[in-house]
């Protein structure tokens, strides 16, 4: 089974990539976030397209914002939006959808940006992670939680953590929370595949950071320990960040029992070389 997951930065705005991607890649399960669409307008704009491919689909969305939606091949049962006992910003935001595909408890989740550290919104980014542990918490054995976790785990999951110092998704209180629910026993598949590389998923849209390989890895496949033992290959598809109208993330592919495309997959880490002077690249909103 083949289970991927995807930051689209806008649905409506990938359909020319999203499907040809679909095609190509022929994953079973699929976990979108940053729909930015309300339920019935991804059913209209997608729907025929997904059911001729042969997908179920679970969604969590609201218009312009956020949304989250799981699509399956591999059935698509006991579906749950939103996170129980979860904080509101005001209102609960659409950041989670699960459900079981295959036997696995797959949830869908896009945590909140935090974008200052100390402000009402990094503290909600950290309220939410807690509800997200209190639920994963409660599931079963077979799960795998999936989705832009805005969190880089460590300092080698990004160019240079000179250039993040005073920057939300690096701090301590925020990789805690991310330990924290993995402490249930999900592990970090990816990077258990990758131990020692560069591995990133998202490059911002400014200042030629995919082109210069200035990255971060946020977007991250988390899996209880009988399914991380049933991955055969963990890689993040570079190619669907090149060329026209891509998102800012790409996907992450995990393939489980069987590896089609060799068990490393076809897009290996990229050769370019690692920033060596510590605080020569700037971001962008720096």
């Amino acid at each position: 089974m083949r289970i991927t997951t995807w930051n689209v930065n806008s649905v409506k705005q990938r359909v020319p990539r999203l499907l040809p991607w679909l095609d190509e890649r022929q994953p079973d399960v699929v976990c979108l976030q940053e729909t930015k669409l309300a339920d019935d307008a991804f059913t209209e704009l997608l729907g025929s397209e997904l059911a001729d491919r042969g997908y179920e689909i679970a969604l969590h969305g609201e218009p312009a914002w956020n949304g989250v939606a799981i699509l399956s091949r591999a059935g698509l049962d006991d579906v749950v939006t939103g996170l129980a006992d979860g904080p509101g910003f005001p209102h609960q935001e659409a950041r989670a959808v699960a459900a079981t595909c295959g036997g696995i408890r797959v949830v869908s989740v896009y945590v909140p940006n935090g974008r200052v550290p100390e402000s009402e919104h990094y503290r909600y980014k950290l309220e939410w992670l807690a509800a997200l542990k209190a639920v994963i918490a409660t599931g079963p054995d077979a799960t795998m939680v999936l989705g832009d976790m805005n969190i880089a785990p460590a300092d080698d999951d990004v160019f240079d953590p000179d250039a993040y110092v005073g920057q939300t998704h690096v701090t301590a209180p925020e990789r805690a929370a991310l330990a924290e629910l993995q402490s249930l026993g999900l592990r970090d598949v990816v990077r258990e595949r990758w131990p020692n590389e560069r591995v990133f998923t998202y490059w911002d849209y400014r200042a030629g950071m995919f082109h210069q390989d200035l990255g971060m890895r946020i977007d991250l496949v988390l899996a209880s320990g009988s399914v991380a033992d049933r991955v055969r290959a963990a890689w993040v598809d570079r190619h669907a960040r090149k060329g026209k109208g891509p998102s800012d993330h790409a996907p992450v592919i995990i393939d489980l029992d069987e590896a089609p495309d060799g068990d490393i997959g076809p897009v290996v880490p990229p050769p370019s070389a690692p920033v060596t002077k510590r605080g020569a690249k700037k971001l962008p909103q720096a």
